[in-house]
C-alpha cells in the first residue's frame, strides 16, 4: 500500500538556513515560511506564516553563541507547542553550551543539563544532534536522543586520501574513545595528546602517548574552538617525526584568532562539517557537509524507519 502520512514540515532559525536549505533538499521538501518580527530593543518574535497543526514538525538550528541562537530555538519550539503539531522535533547540528556538562569547581552551573530542560519546557518532543560533546548529556533528556555520529561524513573522505602509515589522534584523553573508534574504521594505529590547562582556551603543557615517526596523522575531535590544542598538537606530532598532520573537528566553533592560528600552523588540513556557517574563507579548511546524514534520518524518523547505522561509529 502506498504511504499516505502526511509529509513533515521543515524549518529552521536564522543562523542556520544555509544548512537547513541543503537538508530541505535532501529531503525532497522545500523549507516552511518563518517571519521574524524585531523589535527596536533587540527582542524578537519569530510567526509560522502557514499551518502545521497536526503535522510532525522539525525546527533546524545550532544553538551556539550568541545566546539569540538558542533563543530562537526555544521561541520557535514554544510557537510551533501553540500551534498545535502533533510532533515537534529540534534538529541541533551542534547542541551549544555542551562543555558545561558538569560541575568541575564549586559554585558553578551545569548549563547542558539546563539547556536540555529548556528545550524539552519549550515544547521538544524529540531532539536529533551531533557529535555531543559527553555522550552522557544524552540522559540530560526525559525525551528520545537521536545523536548522530560525523563518522559516518568523515569516515569517506578519510579513506579517499588513502594516506600511508595512517595514525589516528586524540588531542586530549577525553578524546580517546573517538579515536580508538575511527583507528578500527581505518585499521590504523592510535595516539593520544596529554595536556594540562592553565585556565580556559590556555594550554600549559602537552606531552604525546605513543610514536608517530613516519606517520600521516589525522587529529580527531568533536569541536574546535580557538584551535589552540590543535595547532600545538600539530607542532609537537611534526617535532617528533611525523610526515603530516590533519585534523577532523566536527563542529567549527573558530573563535577569537582561530583562522590566524590555523593559516600559520604546520596542520595540512583542517576538515570539519558545516553544522556551523564558517565566519571566514581559509585554504586550509575543507567544509564537508552533513545535510544529508540529518535529511536522511529525519525521514527515517518520520516514516518510523531504522536509523541504527548512523549511530555507529
Amino acid at each position: 500500500m502506498p504511504n499516505t502520512k502526511p509529509d513533515a514540515k521543515i524549518f529552521t532559525i536564522t543562523q542556520s538556513k544555509a544548512l537547513a536549505d541543503k537538508i530541505a533538499h535532501a529531503y525532497g521538501a522545500q523549507l516552511g515560511k518563518v517571519i521574524t518580527s524585531t523589535y527596536s530593543d533587540g527582542e524578537f518574535q519569530p510567526s509560522y506564516e502557514e499551518s502545521i497543526r497536526g503535522t510532525r514538525v522539525f525546527i533546524i538550528g545550532s544553538t551556539n553563541p550568541s545566546s539569540e541562537n538558542l533563543m530562537e530555538m526555544l521561541l520557535m519550539l514554544d510557537a510551533a507547542k501553540r500551534a498545535s503539531a502533533r510532533h515537534i522535533t529540534a534538529v541541533l547540528p551542534y547542541f551549544g553550551w555542551a562543555r558545561q556538562d558538569r560541575k568541575d569547581k564549586p559554585r558553578v552551573p551545569i548549563a547542558a543539563k539546563l539547556v536540555a530542560k529548556m528545550l524539552e519546557a519549550a515544547g521538544a518532543t524529540r531532539i536529533i544532534t551531533m557529535d555531543l560533546h559527553a555522550d552522557q548529556i544524552q540522559g540530560f533528556f526525559e525525551k528520545p536522543v537521536d545523536h548522530l555520529f560525523a563518522s559516518t561524513v568523515f569516515l569517506p573522505y578519510l579513506k579517499e586520501l588513502n594516506l600511508d602509515n595512517l595514525t589516528i589522534a586524540s588531542p586530549d584523553m577525553g578524546g580517546s574513545k573517538r579515536a580508538y573508534a575511527y583507528s578500527k574504521a581505518l585499521e590504523s594505529d592510535v595516539v593520544i595528546c596529554y595536556k594540562q590547562r592553565a585556565k580556559a582556551n590556555v594550554i600549559s603543557h602537552m606531552e604525546l602517548i605513543g610514536d608517530v615517526t613516519g606517520k600521516n596523522v589525522v587529529l580527531v575531535d568533536d569541536m574546535v574552538d580557538t584551535a589552540g590544542t590543535l595547532t600545538k598538537a600539530a607542532d609537537v606530532m611534526m617535532e617528533r617525526g611525523a610526515l603530516s598532520v590533519r585534523a577532523i573537528c566536527t563542529h567549527p566553533i573558530l573563535s577569537g584568532n582561530a583562522y590566524e592560528k590555523i593559516e600559520n600552523s604546520k596542520l595540512e588540513e583542517l576538515i570539519v562539517t558545516d553544522s556551523i556557517p564558517l565566519k571566514q574563507e581559509s585554504k586550509k579548511i575543507k567544509v564537508i557537509s552533513c545535510a544529508n546524514l540529518f535529511a536522511e534520518v529525519m525521514h527515517n524518523v518520520h516514516y518510523n524507519k531504522s536509523i541504527s547505522s548512523k549511530f555507529l561509529m
